[in-house]
This record gives C-alpha cells, structure tokens and sequence, in this order.
C-alpha cells in the first residue's frame, strides 16, 4: 500500500512578508522553509508505511520553490517525491483536482495524510475538497493514528474536539489532517541528505494529470495592511489598586468597558 502525502515551501514565519512596488508579495531574502504543519504528517507518513510495510510518497503543487519542501522530504526518509506544474495555486478547487488525480495515478493509494493547514494562505480548504474530489472519507483534526490494518482495509484514529477526543473508525481509503503533536518530526540524516541532494524530482504537469486549467477565481491583487499608529501611555499610581481604578477609568472613557 501507498501512503501519499503532501508539503510545500513556504517563507519562515519569521520572515517580513509584504507587497513590493510592483504588487508582488515578497518576504525579501530570507529562505524557504517546510511548511510546519508538514512536518508533522511527513513524519506520519513514513511512520505508518514502515509500520504495515508500504512506500510513502510526498507530492508538492506548483513552481520549482517546492523542490526543496520536497528535497527535505526524501531526506527525512519520504520514499519518493512528485511536483505538479500548471496549477493555479490561487484556486484551491483546481489544485484539490490536480492533488486527487495524482493520487490515482500513483495507484495503491488508501491513505492521505495532509498537515492542519498551509501556513502561508491560511486556509485548509483545499484538504477536504481533495476528499471530495475523491470521494473518501475525511478525517480532520487528528491527533493520533490508533491503528491502521491494510489488510483488513480500517483505520481507527483519534481526534481532537473542543473540550475532549473523539475515537474513530472508518474503512479505507481515507484523507486525514493531523495536529501538532501528533507524532514528534526527525532531522533529516546525513545519509537523507545525501540521497536527497542526487535525487531527481519527477515533474507532472495538469495536462497529464487530465485537470482542467480554467479558474473561477481571479486575483485581483494584493496590498499590504494598512499602518496602524499605536500610543503607549503609562498609568502611574502609589498602589496597584490605585493604577487599577486609573486604567478602569480611562477604559470607561474609551467606551472599551
């Protein structure tokens, strides 16, 4: 059995993301990195394939900056590793399309395993539209794989809820998104790193895949926030209490109260 799953570079969270002169986003000359909830379902991955003895497969969308998500990947220990070209990665709807048509051409796919969300638009929308586009179940929010039984085709998962967890069982094939914690991410080894830096990203293209390129969605454009003017004033006073009843009454003033 194949374990699929997916990454993508994105800029370090530490990084000054704004819009150039020119309209583009640009986080200046600071690096790449593996999108952090990646790491979590990369790890998953190669997990549960040694576990039931099946391969792993990563799969990053879009231009050549993925190659290093994906270059990562192998090096922690991901089998093998796909890029997908001529998506739009603005239009989760056709990347969830391209996503679901890699998958069955792969072939032997009963498990997905993506990360909670992408760190760099914000969204985890395109994670159950590629199980739709499917048409396998979708398991969100998990935070540990109980057991997974390839020959008997089930999975039993635990899932966070608000205030608790959630056991589930569910047949394959199946789409997850793990959480935090799920698992703790290894460093890539010496031996990884090697065996990444030689190895050769086969490249698919939507026009292979059968994926429609036409988007319902248009970027009309991206502006930076607007600056926001922030006044600091300190609140004096001989006593704690006597600072809190200041504070009380200029939140009063203000209306915050």
């Amino acid at each position: 059995m194949n374990i699929v799953t997916f990454t993508r570079s994105t800029p370090d969270t530490a990084a000054k993301v704004e819009v150039d002169g020119s309209g583009a986003v640009t986080w200046g000359g600071a690096a790449t990195v593996v999108n952090p909830w990646d790491e979590y379902s990369l790890e998953e991955a190669i997990v549960q394939a040694k576990n039931i003895g099946g391969k792993a497969t990563v799969i990053a969308i879009g231009p050549e900056m993925h190659n290093e998500a994906l270059k990562h990947s192998i090096a922690m220990g991901l089998d093998a590793a796909i890029r997908i070209e001529g998506v739009d990665p603005i239009d989760s709807l056709q990347w969830a399309a391209a996503a679901a048509a890699a998958v069955n051409k792969i072939g032997d796919v009963k498990l997905v395993i993506f990360g909670k969300e992408s760190v760099d638009v914000g969204t985890d929308q395109h994670i159950y539209q590629t199980a739709r586009k499917l048409g396998w179940t979708m398991l969100s929010y998990v935070s540990k794989i109980l057991e997974l039984d390839a020959a008997a085709g089930t999975i039993k998962v635990e899932k966070m809820l608000e205030g608790g967890k959630q056991i589930i069982s569910a047949k394959l094939p199946v789409v997850i998104s793990v959480m935090k914690g799920i698992n703790e991410p290894r460093y890539p080894s010496f031996i990884g790193i090697r065996k990444a830096g030689k190895a050769e990203i086969p490249v698919w293209t939507a026009a292979e895949l059968g994926v429609a390129v036409s988007s319902g969605v248009q970027l009309i454009g991206y502006e930076n926030l607007p600056v926001r003017e922030v006044k600091t004033e300190m609140i004096d006073g001989a006593t704690p209490q006597e600072k809190a009843e200041k504070l009380v009454e200029k939140l009063l003033e203000a209306k915050v109260l």
